[in-house]
């Protein structure tokens, strides 16, 4: 943990580069500190991965959106941060405003062609079960 999971409509793959935002949103998590100038996630556990939607439907039939000047082909983008407790709500806001203006940043280019909505929403809380198997870790933990 941290994971970042995208959620994304496919017609976005060809006006994008996902591998671009992944790694822009990856390094974005790795720079971020608390207040007490602290990595907020852990360079083992940060994964970012993105998936286009098989099958979607986005916002009205194209009927409203078009009388209003839209093409009914609308786009859309969903990014889920989850991360274990113990960080304070401030680190939470700073972190997740920064992972959007990150994402904000990304899209203008293709929201300046297409009418897309972005969501990102960070989850932390009790885990029912949370069991972890990786040999990543050890990687960034030499000293």
């Amino acid at each position: 943990m941290p994971h970042l999971v995208i959620l994304y409509t496919p017609q976005l793959d060809k006006e994008t580069d996902m591998d671009v935002l992944c790694r822009s949103l990856a390094n974005t998590m790795l720079a971020a500190r608390d207040e007490n100038g602290v990595a907020v996630f852990p360079p083992g556990g940060t994964r970012v991965l993105a998936f286009p939607a098989a099958h979607f439907a986005v916002a009205d039939d194209g009927s409203a959106g078009r009388a209003a000047g839209g093409t009914g082909d609308y786009a859309f983008v969903y990014l889920n941060v989850r991360m274990g407790r113990g960080r304070s709500e401030a680190t939470q806001q700073l972190a997740g405003q920064t992972l959007l203006e990150v994402a904000k940043a990304f899209f203008a280019p293709v929201m300046a062609q297409r009418h897309i909505g972005i969501t990102l929403q960070i989850d932390v809380g009790p885990e029912v079960f949370d069991a972890k198997h990786s040999n990543l870790h050890p990687l960034f933990n030499k000293a």
